[in-house]
């Protein structure tokens, strides 16, 4: 393993299809080297004062630092959520061969 410059982004949305549009423009744009769509999954939270459930989607986005703050204005253009979920890791170790690849990546 190596020392990471890389970050996992994650983000959720109400529908699968906008899930795969943000995910798929993630890569075309050259946003992000991966994105994975899981779901749906089960979210619970506070919202004005109950508790919601909401049936959603996650998107988890492996993104090299160049690339994140752009990363970060995609979603906020292209969410339909007021308010998306937005949260960011930089990873401590990742392996030279991964890394590499993103690395690699069209720019």
């Amino acid at each position: 393993m190596i020392s990471s410059s890389l970050f996992i982004a994650w983000t959720t949305t109400d529908t699968q299809k906008e899930a795969d549009f943000l995910a798929h423009q993630s890569i075309k744009l050259h946003l992000a080297a991966c994105a994975q769509v899981e779901g749906p999954i089960e979210s619970f939270y506070l919202w004005k004062g109950k508790i919601e459930r909401s049936t959603e989607f996650r998107i988890t986005f492996k993104v090299l630092p160049p690339h994140l703050t752009e990363l970060e204005h995609f979603i906020d253009e292209n969410h339909s959520y007021k308010t998306p979920q937005w949260i960011v890791l930089k990873e401590t170790e990742v392996s030279e061969k991964y890394l590499n690849w993103a690395k690699d990546l069209p720019k």
